[in-house]
């Protein structure tokens, strides 16, 4: 029998990863070293593995440099349209491998560094995870600056280089303790610091009447020193950028008023200025009205805005010389992308600089505001909605303040003209909130600021203009889109699953990475045999791949014959962990009761951070992994079940664990979840989806077959339903034997013996105010998971299944996400063809 390939040897099969010729692997071997030796180790002997990855991202960035200078040439020569994508989050992860990928450098760096007596993925895993961003919002903004630059679209992204991105999570005597993610520690090689560009951002002072207009004076300044990283499409040689502020005190910091030995605490004081990029604010769908918070929204805002302008003024390549004074003409060169409502501040400050600057007229101004931004919502929960204090804002932003209020005078005028005497209405609809203490309602700021406003799933669209907005809705028809969000195949498929990537490869040519509607051809292989085998093949592989990962660090031994049970995303009561947990004791529960039986194994994983302020959803944590404690230690259950949190998930472990699962858990409250990604992450990569009818589930069921997907609870009629009616809890807990179990286990101690009553909050906001509903859908969840086990026990089957799923993926590209975005939003054509390759490459 041959000996098993290395995984070395594997990849250099895998032809997706690019061609590796002679030439260019000698050539590679040259450059490496030449930056190993020149640019990293001038003064020691022996490199370390950091300086092997350091001069291997350099290599490859020197990849980068041409086509990006190029790229950059073509769009002042072309001049076309502009999109601005500000977003406070950018979840970018890992950068090396993505860049290979695009590239086609992948088998050529692989196998250079292999003749080099290196190993590839030890070089790989140097690299830290660019982390700011907590969730879906910011790893949204990653694939989409990915699809930007895949589809050749004049695209930028704009937000803050936090110095510590998501805090890292570790996980002590099972509670979540954070640390600070330092992750610029030993340098970043993507970032190139542009100095030239840097920006004033005021803050503070106060307006004044002058003939020449209000002046915004006496006010505190910082600067914003941007950061350009390379953001490569796939194979097309465009290079697009995305740019990241970090705050400066000017060198006059506090120094002009200073008394006799006042010096030294003027320049320790410049850490105040300097605080404002310092740190990403860790809550995820939740709004937290602090000072520090609104300084950011607006040092992006305003330092991007006059990046755009000055952009818009010169237009020939390489000058600075003003060449475009007409404003009228900057809704056709720009478009603004407000990702959420944390970038919404562009309004009124487009406002200020095209009124108090530019000196034009209000309704022109206006116009031009209008027609140049749109918003994107992604959350319904109330908690979630920026909403701030008319205070804050009249001491950091006075000049804001007076343009808000001028917004929405006229903007409630025009309500009253069309809805006279609905007073209810014009209260409503009003961006200041009255009662109690006066708030800015951003999102009704965006919504009138805006030409178009749109959710990230048609089911939270639908929602948006039936409950949320629906007076916005009924006064603008025509103002409200959907855009279903969507994942970039380049990282969530052909770099983290080569393998699949390759079998798909094989029967349908590689031309579905730049067109995932390819992948529908596919279904015509449902029942080949050869088919059928390699998908399985491939996962098993993925499988036993991550279980020695598992091992390693949970020092848990699994079964890689299990079903591999994932739900990762961020810990929060809508997304309900607490059913799976409902669901791992039953199951528990039912293994003890009848031990001889025929299980079908489960290895339950769990993963994802809770906001650091958020009790419960630390506790959710606590219960998880004291429920691991007592069935990972069972010897009745054995290797049946498992249960292991995943520690610190972040983009790199899901490029793990994704290729890995058999079962997705995308679970919440049918209503709740706007759209997700990581839901259309695992149906890409062969794992079936156990799913409530919400977000983007709804049309992942529809484009994969419902008789594909394992689909259970009450729709979003049935929760409005019950909303109205009254949701008791007791009753279903009197009335499901297993559930009333499950739920004495909890209250009882029988998962803390240590300490009885550790979980009786978790027990008491279930028995009393859950606003999730989990014990409604229970039921229904456990039928629907012993059709999950029985299909698994019928491997042919279950994988004829995954290939239908996968098959129904092309929807969810992102490519096809920013195609809809560019044509019905920002008046922008994508291309499919080439930039030509620059000619020292």
């Amino acid at each position: 029998m041959s000996k098993p390939l290395s995984d070395h040897d594997r990849r250099k099969q895998i032809s997706v990863r690019g061609l590796a010729g002679t030439e260019n692997i000698s050539a590679l071997k040259t450059d490496f070293n030449r930056h190993l030796h020149f640019t990293l180790v001038k003064d020691r002997n022996v490199a370390t593995r950091r300086d092997y990855f350091f001069a291997l991202a350099h290599t490859v960035r020197e990849h980068l440099i041409g086509r990006w200078i190029r790229t950059q040439q073509h769009y002042y020569e072309k001049d076309p349209k502009r999109l601005y994508y500000i977003s406070l989050e950018f979840y970018m992860g890992r950068t090396l491998q993505n860049t290979m990928v695009n590239l086609a450098l992948e088998n050529t760096c692989d196998e250079a560094m292999y003749q080099l007596g290196l190993d590839m993925e030890e070089l790989e895993d140097m690299e830290e995870d660019a982390g700011l961003g907590n969730g879906g919002l910011g790893r949204l903004a990653a694939c989409f600056l990915d699809s930007m630059a895949s589809l050749g679209l004049a695209g930028y992204g704009y937000g803050i280089r936090y110095e510590f991105g998501i805090f890292n999570q570790k996980i002590v005597n099972g509670w979540q303790v954070e640390e600070a993610d330092d992750w610029l520690r030993f340098g970043n090689p993507w970032e190139k610091a542009r100095p030239e560009y840097m920006r004033p951002v005021q803050f503070y002072g106060k307006t004044e009447q002058t003939p020449d207009g209000v002046k915004w004076v006496d006010t505190q300044t910082v600067l914003a020193l941007p950061y350009d990283t390379p953001v490569p499409g796939y194979r097309n040689n465009y290079v697009n950028t995305m740019r990241l502020w970090s705050a400066k005190a000017p060198c006059d910091f506090n120094l002009k008023d200073f008394n006799v030995g006042g010096y030294i605490q003027a320049v320790l004081d410049r850490n105040l200025a300097e605080n404002i990029s310092r740190v990403l604010y860790p809550n995820d769908n939740f709004f937290e009205g602090k000072e520090l918070r609104l300084k950011q929204e607006y040092f992006v805002v305003s330092a991007t805005l006059q990046d755009i302008i000055r952009r818009f003024k010169v237009s020939k390549f390489g000058s600075r010389e003003i060449v475009r004074t007409d404003f009228s003409k900057l809704p056709d060169k720009v478009a603004i992308q407000l990702n959420d409502t944390h970038p919404a501040m562009a309004i009124p400050e487009l406002m200020r600089v095209l009124v108090d600057e530019e000196k034009l007229q209000w309704d022109v101004a206006w116009d031009i505001c209008v027609r140049t931004c749109a918003y994107t919502n992604h959350t319904v929960l109330p908690e979630a909605l920026e909403r701030w204090p008319v205070d804050l804002f009249a001491q950091l932003l006075p000049r804001h303040l007076e343009i808000v209020y001028e917004i929405n005078r006229r903007h409630l005028e025009r309500v009253a003209k069309m809805f006279p005497g609905d007073h209810d209405r014009l209260r409503r609809m009003s961006l200041i909130e009255e009662g109690g203490q006066k708030r800015i309602n951003m999102a009704h700021m965006s919504i009138v600021g805006s030409h178009a406003v749109n959710g990230v799933a048609r089911i939270h669209s639908d929602i948006l203009k039936a409950t949320l907005f629906k007076d916005f809705y009924e006064m603008e028809p025509t103002k409200f889109q959907n855009k279903t969000n969507g994942i970039t195949p380049r990282r969530w498929l052909v770099m983290c699953n080569p393998g699949l990537a390759e079998v798909i490869a094989e029967r349908i040519g590689e031309e579905f990475i730049r067109d995932l509607d390819q992948l529908q051809s596919l279904r015509n292989f449902v029942n080949d045999e050869a088919f059928i085998r390699d998908v399985a093949k491939v996962k098993q592989e993925n499988k036993l791949k991550f279980a020695v990962h598992l091992e390693e660090h949970y020092k848990v031994k699994i079964n890689p014959n299990s079903m591999f049970d994932i739900q990762v995303k961020r810990i929060h009561e809508y997304k309900r962990q607490l059913l799976n947990c409902l669901h791992i004791i039953t199951y528990y529960n039912r293994i003890k009761k009848e031990p001889n039986k025929q299980w079908t194994p489960r290895t339950v994983m769990i993963g994802g951070k809770a906001a650091p302020g958020y009790h419960t959803a630390k506790m959710i944590i606590r219960l998880i992994t004291a429920i691991g404690e007592v069935v990972n230690n069972d010897p009745v259950v054995g290797d049946r079940l498992k249960v292991i949190f995943l520690e610190n998930y972040r983009v790199t472990l899901a490029e793990r664990a994704i290729p890995a699962a058999d079962l997705s858990q995308q679970i919440s409250t049918a209503g709740t979840e706007a759209s997700g990604t990581g839901n259309m992450k695992f149906m890409l990569n062969g794992a079936l989806t156990i799913g409530t009818m919400d977000g983007a589930n709804v049309e992942m069921a529809e484009e994969a077959g419902e008789e594909n997907f394992f689909i259970f609870g009450m729709r979003v009629d049935d929760v409005d339903a019950m909303d109205k009616k009254g949701y008791n809890a007791l009753e279903y807990y009197n009335h499901l034997p297993e559930l009333k179990q499950a739920i004495d286990q909890i209250a009882g101690g029988f998962f803390s013996p240590k300490q009885h009553d550790l979980f009786k909050e978790i027990v008491n906001m279930l028995m009393n105010h859950d606003r999730y509903k989990v014990f409604a859908d229970y039921e229904d969840y456990m039928k629907c998971q012993e059709k999950v086990n029985a299909l698994y026990k019928n491997p042919k089957e279950w994988t004829k299944m995954v290939i239908q799923n996968i098959a129904g993926c092309g929807k969810f590209s992102s490519d096809r996400t920013i195609t809809e975005y560019a044509r019905d939003i920002w008046g922008m054509e994508p291309t499919m063809e080439s930039l030509p390759a620059p000619d020292d490459l």
